[in-house]
């Protein structure tokens, strides 16, 4: 074979094989936190993580499912949702429709209560191992937990022990008071249905698709690897920008 038939071969070996990679790879959002709901809070937006960056506490193929899947389904009916109800997503607030959620449809509540707190917990999570908040939000917890554990138990009983699907939360309220709760299905504080209400700062599905494929029905084993992956510093920032209004 000839110096040039062969270096063509490897030429197309090489570009055939960094084709398959990107083909094959998960969406990587480039989106810093802030940005992420820039694009339009009514859309889903790419992950801003590979599938398998989470293993081995959640792993691929439940991200792959949860995202590609359940979550793109609320994001599909969310926009059905909208233009029935003649939303115009160009100038509203994701915010605003759950905070006057009451006053739509059942579709519009389980979709937009859906779309958003997937959008929300994607970026709760990270690759790299979590640690611990710090600074005012270390603060906060200690002030209205005792400590650090004690918020952990608290959050992890709220998690435990929702019947059936639904959410946990940590959520901080318009006094400025963090609390633990839990909102049953696609719900969330930020509902004026909600039992408790406030601006969510870390929030936990435990939907059984979220889940069942690691952990079957040992929900309290995934809750504990959760916290693993914890994104303490997004969870920071929105506490920062919640005491600040």
């Amino acid at each position: 074979m000839s110096s040039l038939h062969q270096n063509r071969r490897q030429f197309l070996s090489k570009t055939g094989k960094a084709g398959i990679a990107l083909a094959t790879m998960p969406l990587i959002s480039k989106l810093v936190p802030e940005q992420y709901f820039a694009v339009s809070e009514f859309k889903q937006q790419p992950l801003p993580y590979s599938y398998a960056t989470l293993e081995p506490y959640i792993d691929a193929m439940t991200m792959e499912i949860h995202y590609g899947k359940h979550a793109a389904s609320y994001a599909k009916n969310l926009a059905e949702a909208c233009e029935a109800e003649k939303v115009d997503i160009n100038n509203s607030s994701l915010t605003a429709v759950l905070k006057s959620i009451s006053t739509y449809s059942t579709k519009m509540r389980n979709n937009a209560g859906g779309h958003y707190n997937h959008e929300f917990f994607w970026q709760l999570m990270q690759p790299s191992p979590s640690t611990a908040p710090t600074g005012a939000l270390a603060e906060a917890i200690d002030k209205s937990f005792g400590s650090f554990a004690n918020f952990q138990k608290a959050f992890g009983e709220a998690a435990k022990n929702r019947f059936g699907s639904g959410w946990a939360w940590l959520l901080v309220t318009k006094e400025g008071r963090l609390v633990v709760s839990s909102t049953p299905n696609q719900d969330n504080p930020f509902m004026d249905v909600a039992e408790i209400q406030g601006t969510p700062l870390l929030g936990l599905d435990v939907w059984e698709h979220a889940y069942y494929l690691k952990y079957q029905n040992k929900r309290p084993d995934y809750i504990n690897a959760w916290w693993n992956i914890v994104n303490w510093e997004m969870v920071q920032k929105r506490y920062a920008t919640a005491i600040s209004k």
